[in-house]
């Protein structure tokens, strides 16, 4: 049986959200390769900012204040 891109959207459009998530996530990665010395830049960034947050030389900002934010910002 030979099956079509169209008929492949259709079936995930099927599956709950994480199995989408999932599927998504793993196209994601035959497509942007995993750089292990990216990765491991942005581990040490994201180590850095929670330190900071942590030490509160940093204020965290509301979810819903950055969304708010975005929101103004992108959708018109």
């Amino acid at each position: 049986m030979v099956i079509n891109t169209k008929q492949i959207i259709e079936q995930i459009e099927l599956l709950p959200v994480e199995g989408r998530a999932e599927i998504i996530d793993s196209l994601l990665r035959t497509m942007n390769q995993p750089d292990p010395e990216n990765d491991a830049t942005w581990i040490e960034e994201a180590q850095r900012r929670l330190d900071d947050l942590r030490a509160g030389r940093v204020q965290g900002v509301a979810a819903d204040e950055v969304f708010a934010k975005a929101r103004e910002r992108f959708i018109k």
